[in-house]
């Protein structure tokens, strides 16, 4: 015969499996979640494509992942394809939406719902010690009085609608879309302070691979332009 006591002791041995069960799974997501988010902080990061600018070789809604240790043995060279932080030169240094709004915002950009606003990628044309211009007589964009070879360009575009003749000085890059005619770019920044130059300790990183859509699935091609 079971006493009351007997019956106490039992429910307190069934909860207490089952409370150290529900510390284990979320110990488990707590860990998941902060191996994930140290392997997004320094390896390799997700990103939402917002538009057509780097058309045909990203497509807006693709997510792409982005190795942060691409360039750690090696430094950007023309032709890479590139996703940096915009704060400061194509991006507002302030949203507008407060700093909950930021938050969840922010939330979103990292779970690749929302675009993240201050990251973009766009194609690098001109590393330090480059002239890079627009344009020669056959239209081309010239490195150094070289005509470039773009066959990376979004099909009926030119390679530039907008003249310009600049110098990259150390520590900065030129960046173009591949889709010139829908990119917003160094070219947009032309008058600005900067000139349109990016400070290549904003590279986050490179682009290796497409996760999303599933039919767009796999590692990327850059296609390197050449002289």
């Amino acid at each position: 015969m079971t006493s009351p006591a007997d019956s106490e002791r039992g429910t307190r041995t069934e909860r207490r499996p089952r409370l150290l069960g529900w510390r284990s799974a979320l110990l488990g997501v707590f860990a998941a979640l902060l191996v994930g988010g140290l392997a997004r902080a320094f390896i390799v990061d997700v990103f939402y494509v917002p538009s057509g600018s780097m058309e045909p070789l990203l497509a807006p809604g693709d997510r792409i992942a982005v190795s942060r240790t691409a360039f750690a043995g090696r430094p950007v060279a023309r032709g890479d394809v590139v996703v940096f932080d915009g704060r400061g030169s194509l991006a507002p240094l302030e949203s507008g939406r407060g700093w909950i709004g930021d938050a969840v915002w922010g939330v979103g950009a990292w779970l690749g719902v929302v675009p993240n606003e201050t990251a973009y990628v766009k194609r690098v044309v001109g590393v330090a010690g480059d002239h890079v211009a627009c344009c020669a007589a056959d239209g081309r964009l010239t490195i150094n009085g070289v005509p470039l070879a773009e066959p990376y360009l979004y099909p009926g575009d030119a390679p530039s609608d907008v003249k310009f003749d600049v110098v990259v000085p150390q520590g900065r890059l030129w960046l173009l879309g591949d889709h010139r005619s829908d990119s917003v770019d160094s070219r947009s920044l032309l008058g600005a302070p900067g000139g349109g130059l990016i400070r290549t300790d904003r590279v986050i990183g490179e682009p290796v691979a497409i996760l999303w859509p599933l039919d767009r699935l796999g590692e990327m091609s850059t296609m390197k332009g050449h002289q």
